[in-house]
């Protein structure tokens, strides 16, 4: 340590230095009681969209949804927020509940049943907020909300664990039980919070559940004395789940894998208070298996030496309009990019970040080629026989604009082809080296939906993510099924292995304006690439590569010598 005048730090002390806000990072975990119920025939399906105002700003920007939860009014969620805690900012939240009844991911098309405006700040203060939802007109009362919130420790540990069970009690009267689990963890204010659901299985009172993986994080924040509840539910169409029992136990104890220590009796506490002595219990839960595993961030694995490579795929048919009209998708005016320029543009500066070479394959499809006119949905947008690769952004736009002179626009609007293309290449590529993304730019409907379906489900199992942007104003409700955020992607009785595609229509932010729609649009792009990279390394069980070493370089006075 050095004295005042020194240059040594301690303690995080550096003299001539200011250092950073003591921000936190903290997780909020949503409920609601006493629901209004908009449906006829069963309970409402309620989600969660949390709202941010940014600082200095009155426009309401999306945070994050909550899943959804079938038949029920009284819904704890699991799907967390996680947020950044800023004491000195005045950071406003809003809290919209909507009751789901489809796969659509575009919330006009649910059924609004309230908002909670609140600060972040109200939140943590009162460790359990609870306040009453609101309606633009007055109606009857809609429920209450509760949020709490806890700050999160930095924690990369996962859990995977799988559980089996014995003997529970009967529930339904014409048949067995269908079991599930609920797991909540203890919260600083002695309540507990939701952290996970598993499945449930039908008609068995002897069920074995899949193994789940839960980060540290979610499950105990790094604590693992801390106090997690388990309760046994039989699963109910109405919404209106029976409970079978609960126990309680401890991360530290599950840690012990397969041993007597992890055979729980489930009790019912009201059977309990009922019967008395003559009450032993609702059955057994036993652990079958507990891993204990690092968790590794898209960071950790970029850092490694993965290289992302990103193929753009556009869309040249005739629906685009004529480029020589003002009104094309595809004009090229020398002042205004057109929407396939700045969605390009918007994407690819960040993609190609990543990217050591910055050599960017361009496909078209749709469109008539020379010289005989035929009908191409898979050809090079440089004109090049062999070589597809375009250096840089600015090479990309500038292939793409002499395209445009070169071909004629026609159709149909076929996505299989180029998706099939890509996954080709990612094929080959299995041991995390190499990550793809595929961006395609288009403005239609697609014409090839059971053979895209298809190939996106085989690229579900290779290291593929696959961006649509939607330019233009045609009704893209047919994209939101290809992006399985709700409901996972399936056709033929196959089901997608992960949720690779990510929809974004460009006509959300082109009144934003410039640069600040470019950096949203790419912000909501390539918001979900990190999670379906991580997604795919650890479904092949593929840990990072040691930290690549910066070279050093001698002082400018040693490199003369």
């Amino acid at each position: 340590m050095a004295d005042f005048n020194g240059q040594q730090s301690s303690g995080g002390f550096r003299v001539g230095t200011a250092v950073q806000s003591p921000h936190s990072i903290v997780e909020i975990a949503v409920g609601i009681r006493n629901l209004l119920d908009l449906d006829v025939f069963s309970k409402s399906d309620p989600m969660v969209v949390l709202y941010m105002q940014p600082f200095g700003s009155g426009r309401w920007v999306e945070t994050g949804r909550t899943e959804s939860i079938q038949n029920n009014l009284n819904p704890d969620f699991v799907n967390k927020f996680v947020l950044e805690y800023m004491f000195e900012e005045h950071q406003k939240l809003r809290f919209e509940v909507y009751d789901i009844d489809s796969a659509s991911v575009r919330l006009e098309d649910h059924d609004f049943l309230g908002f909670m405006e609140c600060t972040l700040g109200e939140v943590v203060a009162a460790g359990t907020l609870q306040r009453s939802l609101q309606f633009n007109t007055p109606r009857a009362n809609r429920g209450y909300m509760l949020v709490t919130a806890e700050e999160l420790l930095q924690c990369k540990t996962d859990a995977t664990m799988q559980f089996l069970g014995k003997k529970l009690d009967k529930k339904d009267f014409f048949g067995k039980s269908d079991p599930f689990l609920t797991i909540s963890k203890s919260s600083e204010n002695s309540s507990y919070v939701v952290v996970h659901r598993t499945e449930y299985l039908k008609k068995t009172l002897n069920p074995t559940w899949k193994p789940f993986s839960i980060s540290y994080q979610r499950l105990c924040n790094g604590d693992e004395d801390r106090s997690l509840k388990f309760e046994c539910y039989d699963w109910n169409a109405s919404g209106s789940h029976s409970l079978i029992g609960e126990f309680h136990t401890t991360i530290r104890t599950l840690c012990k894998g397969a041993t007597e220590e992890n055979i729980y009796e489930l009790i019912h506490p009201e059977k309990k208070r009922r019967k008395g002595s003559s009450y032993k219990n609702s059955g057994e839960i036993r652990l079958m298996s507990f891993i204990k595993e690092q968790r590794y961030s898209f960071l950790d694995y970029i850092r490694g030496g993965t290289e992302l490579n990103c193929t753009i795929a556009i869309d040249f048919t005739a629906s685009n309009g004529d480029p020589q009209s003002q009104t094309s998708l595809h004009h090229i005016n020398q002042f205004i990019p057109n929407p396939y320029a700045r969605a390009l543009r918007a994407v690819g500066e960040i993609v190609q970040d990543y990217d050591s070479d910055k050599m960017f394959p361009v496909l078209g499809f749709g469109a008539r080629l020379p010289p005989e006119g035929r009908v191409s949905h898979e050809f090079f947008v440089n004109g090049h026989p062999t070589d597809p690769f375009c250096s840089g952004i600015d090479g990309v736009l500038s292939a793409y604009q002499q395209c445009l002179q070169r071909i004629q626009l026609y159709g149909p609007t076929n996505f299989a082809p180029v998706i099939n293309h890509v996954a080709k290449f990612a094929a080959v590529h299995h041991d995390g080296s190499q990550y793809f993304i595929l961006l395609i730019v288009t403005d239609g409907i697609i014409t090839d939906m059971p053979q895209t379906k298809d190939a996106i489900i085989n690229a579900s199992v290779l290291p593929l993510s696959i961006i649509i942007v939607g330019v233009g104003n045609a009704d893209f409700t047919a994209m939101d099924e290809l992006d399985g955020d709700i409901v996972k992607l399936s056709s033929g009785g196959r089901v997608a292995q992960r949720d690779i595609v990510q929809f974004v229509p460009f006509r959300d932010f082109e009144r934003d304006a410039e640069p600040l729609g470019r950096a949203r649009l790419a912000k909501a792009v390539l918001a979900e690439i990190p999670d379906q990279f991580v997604s795919f390394m650890r479904t092949k069980g593929i840990v990072p590569k040691p930290p690549r070493v910066a070279p050093e370089f001698p002082p400018p006075d040693l490199q003369s010598r």
